[in-house]
């Protein structure tokens, strides 16, 4: 009795600690990426700009298609290297094309070119882009929501209409809200784990 008492009690704490956001669901790279990468704030502008290529690809795609070309999009954009992306040429768009490790869209492989020169400029302005993303957050620190449920979880916020409306008038393709507020809680600006957790609880 003794011994199933303390099996109970320890598959309890087994189920605190496995205890994670429902959208991450069973799929392995999904789990890896919720529970070592989504809402871990990001400070170095080279993930920065991985996060802000990834994010751009997906508009309109689901999260776990640009998960699963991720090598792919690292290989195609020179391991994100801003700079090198930045000097892409009218040869490289041909030849990514025929790459099937990215999604083929012309208009975006242009758009992480495009936006690689702004990411520069911003770079140049404010010093760092991650300076950049925290002129947009009160107080110019992440911030930490406390939702319950998935359904509370917003699609868009006050700041990632800010930071998209402003990346926008500077030229940046594929960077509506929705996709501004994804970046924001991929890089940790905006912790959107649930209450119950585990990586809240961290």
């Amino acid at each position: 009795m003794l011994y199933f008492h303390h099996l109970i009690k320890y598959l309890a704490m087994e189920d605190i600690i496995n205890a994670r956001c429902g959208w991450a669901g069973t799929d392995e790279l999904y789990v890896r990426y919720h529970d070592e990468e989504w809402g871990r704030l990001v400070t170095d502008d080279k993930t920065l700009f991985e996060f802000l290529i990834l994010d751009s690809a997906q508009a309109g795609l689901s999260w776990i298609t640009i998960l699963r070309k991720r090598e792919g999009y690292r290989e195609a954009f020179h391991h994100f290297e801003v700079e090198k992306v930045a000097q892409m040429t009218p040869e490289d768009i041909e030849r990514l094309m025929r790459f099937d490790g990215i999604v083929k869209n012309r208009l975006k492989i242009n758009s992480a070119i495009n936006n690689a020169k702004l990411f520069m400029a911003i770079q140049k302005e404010f010093g760092s882009f991650y300076k950049y993303i925290l002129s947009f957050l009160p107080d110019g620190q992440p911030i930490v929501n406390h939702f319950k449920t998935l359904s509370q979880i917003p699609a868009t916020s006050p700041e990632s209409d800010a930071m998209s409306k402003d990346m926008r008038k500077r030229g940046f393709k594929f960077f509506g809200s929705t996709i501004c507020y994804a970046f924001l809680q991929a890089a940790g600006f905006v912790n959107d784990h649930l209450d119950d957790c585990f990586c809240k609880k961290k």
